[in-house]
């Protein structure tokens, strides 16, 4: 991908992977603000935790949508409650340690198997 704005700094990160513990609006809300804090990001803000009500869509998508805002910009999670998939999108304008951000997310979701990630 071409970068457009090479005088800006942005790091983008996204983590997907299955994870075995109890996801529910409480751990979604923990992780949106412990992963800052393990990365030494800031926040500004409160995470805003989203749960469709039964019924809105699909089954097999029904889940939680949270965001938390960083001083420099922002960390999404998008979790699939029946497939027990998880999807982190970290976007910011300060570097952060990839790899610490990966442990950290295997280590909160319990994720037994494979981990994926892709900068962009």
């Amino acid at each position: 991908m071409k970068d457009l704005a090479p005088e800006i700094v942005r790091q983008r990160l996204l983590i997907e992977g299955y994870y075995s513990t109890e996801v529910d609006k409480g751990a979604v809300e923990r992780y949106l603000l412990e992963l800052p804090k393990h990365l030494n990001l800031r926040t500004y803000g409160e995470p805003i935790v989203f749960a469709p009500e039964s019924g809105m869509g699909k089954g097999e998508n029904a889940g939680f949508d949270g965001f938390i805002p960083l001083i420099d910009s922002g960390i999404s999670l998008y979790v699939w409650s029946a497939a027990c998939f998880f999807s982190a999108v970290l976007y910011t304008c300060k570097y952060f340690d990839e790899k610490a951000a990966t442990d950290f997310t295997r280590e909160y979701f319990k994720v037994e198997g494979e981990l994926a990630t892709m900068n962009f």
